[in-house]
């Protein structure tokens, strides 16, 4: 009993310190991308997708995030953005393409790990093949681990995924596809 006890006190205190972890991510490797109600705060993990990381932070660094829509969101499972090319809302927004572009930066090859697809990770959108992600990524609404080796995790939210979970909902029949959709305003690195 005293060593399930331990056992216990040992798993609340590296629980503890893994939420702390996440809490204080340093900041060259946060992404904050401020929404209509508000910021969302993104830990970037280098580690485990570094070729997307850097692609993430080129894009934002440019600027080439903001405005650009939310163009598909499907209730229970994940919020998509991220298509520079057709989802820029106040420069050449094409709301029939979006979802189907990307930057003018070539493809990145898949960089899949075991880090699961929880609520509030951040996942490289791709075509069908693996090495075919771009600018596109998306946000975990809930836990999706059908997608655990299938796609690159390139972050998680560490903060404002109330914001996240207030991003407008895509037609179910439409495969998620958002008439009106809400936008990222800006995206930035760094805190």
């Amino acid at each position: 009993m005293k060593l399930l006890s331990i056992a216990v006190g040992a798993a609340m205190f590296a629980f503890g310190l893994v939420g702390v972890a996440n809490a204080q991510a340093a900041p060259e490797n946060t992404l904050t991308i401020s929404l209509k109600d508000g910021d969302v705060v993104i830990e970037l993990l280098p580690d485990v997708a570094p070729n997307h990381v850097e692609r993430i932070k080129k894009l934002a660094a440019d600027g080439a995030y903001d405005n650009v829509a939310f163009h598909r969101v499907i209730e229970g499972f994940m919020a998509q953005t991220g298509d520079v090319q057709f989802g820029d809302m106040e420069e050449g927004f094409q709301p029939r393409r979006a979802g189907t572009g990307g930057s003018d930066m070539p493809d990145l090859k898949q960089e899949f790990s075991d880090v699961p697809f929880d609520k509030g990770v951040v996942g490289m959108a791709r075509a069908q093949n693996p090495d075919s992600a771009n600018s596109q990524f998306f946000i975990m609404l809930e836990d999706g681990h059908f997608l655990n080796g299938d796609y690159t995790v390139f972050g998680r939210v560490i903060d404002g995924m109330d914001h996240v979970e207030n991003i407008k909902l895509g037609d179910k029949a439409q495969n998620g596809v958002v008439a009106d959709p809400d936008r990222m305003i800006t995206v930035r690195t760094g805190s």
